[in-house]
């Protein structure tokens, strides 16, 4: 229904931001993260989720289109709804979940408030499982294998499929990265820099 909103930053407060858009106040509820970004009195933009509900209308607002396709993974959890999935993406980034869940770190997930082992493994059992059947349809990874040479690379490519990226968008951003040279989390970083420019 909304794809973002573009206005004012009017009001934030702990998980919510206020944009005003034409005179009219949107609260979006939103991550530690986002709100680092926004500025009271300034303008902003938030890509929107709406979720409707039986007695639920909320509107759920990130700065990048990065976190909110990591915010739609995790609402895809068996057991993970937005409250979780807020408090996961306040205490890491996009792509520190996309590493924890291929590497299978569940110390990093329960980090967050409210996150506790169980459901940490679910995130990672259940993103890593649609990760591979993803892979099985595309049979994107060997091809990422030849182009890169395996490895670190190929880790980093499927932390971007976790993310949402496609193989083109993937293999153009991982073009001429030192994957071998960097930490798997700072090779994700920057081929999520190429993708964004």
């Amino acid at each position: 229904m909304f794809y973002y909103l573009d206005g004012t930053v009017a009001h934030i407060e702990p998980y919510l931001a206020v944009i005003d858009c034409g005179g009219v106040g949107y609260a979006c509820k939103t991550t530690n993260t986002t709100l680092g970004q926004l500025k009271k009195g300034e303008r902003g933009r938030l890509y929107t989720y709406l979720n409707v509900g039986e007695d639920v209308f909320d509107l759920y607002g990130f700065a990048t289109q990065g976190e909110l396709g990591s915010f739609r993974q995790l609402l895809g959890v068996s057991g993970v709804g937005p409250k979780a999935a807020l408090a996961i993406l306040s205490s890491t980034t996009p792509e520190g979940l996309a590493t924890a869940v291929i590497t299978g770190d569940e110390k990093m997930l329960t980090r967050a408030p409210g996150i506790g082992k169980k459901i940490a493994q679910r995130i990672i059992l259940e993103l890593k499982d649609k990760l591979a059947k993803d892979q099985q349809a595309s049979d994107f990874l060997p091809s990422a294998a030849v182009a890169t040479g395996g490895g670190k690379a190929v880790e980093a490519a499927q932390a971007l499929a976790v993310l949402g990226y496609s193989q083109s968008d993937i293999a153009a951003a991982m073009k001429g990265l030192d994957a071998e040279a960097l930490p798997l989390e700072e090779l994700v970083r920057q081929a999520l820099r190429r993708m964004v420019k």
